[in-house]
């Protein structure tokens, strides 16, 4: 798709029960085995999520080409989860999009901490949160004894502040 004009992602908020969101988390899942193999089963249990309601799925006209969630971890702040998007739409800025807009929806319900893991087998995702502000923390929670996690945060805030 990495046309001269890239084409324009609108996002939908919706629940990460939504058809299209499982497709492309399972899409996801699938990149993740391919990249990890059999060590990709260590992680599999933390990418289950109970149903939430602050999902995005991103869409190109009536295809849907990208999703992200995030859910509290504490009231300040969030984990950002299951971001991904469609091979033929990458190095659009179609990520970025979905991450910033993931950061101001959970900022403008009161959190100020955005926090994620990603394998250190990712160098495109850990290029996408550096850029972002993200920077390496501790290991948390399920991902303490994991050593291929790499565990990243950075402060968010409403749009206006």
């Amino acid at each position: 798709m990495n046309e001269s004009i890239p084409p324009r992602m609108t996002l939908t908020p919706t629940k990460n029960t939504h058809p299209d969101f499982i497709a492309l988390t399972r899409a996801l899942d699938e990149q993740l085995h391919k990249r990890y193999g059999k060590n990709q089963a260590d992680y599999d249990q933390y990418n289950k999520i109970a149903p939430i309601d602050t999902a995005l799925i991103g869409h190109v006209g009536k295809i849907p080409l990208a999703c992200g969630c995030f859910k509290p971890l504490d009231a300040r702040t969030i984990e950002i989860k299951r971001m991904y998007v469609r091979k033929e739409f990458r190095r659009n800025g179609f990520s970025m999009i979905l991450l910033k807009a993931l950061e101001e929806w959970g900022a403008r319900l009161g959190h100020r901490i955005a926090r994620l893991e990603t394998g250190k087998g990712q160098p495109e995702a850990i290029g996408l949160y550096t850029k972002a502000g993200y920077l390496p923390i501790e290991n948390y929670g399920p991902y303490k004894n994991l050593p291929n996690s790499l565990c990243m945060e950075k402060r968010i805030l409403p749009q206006d502040e």
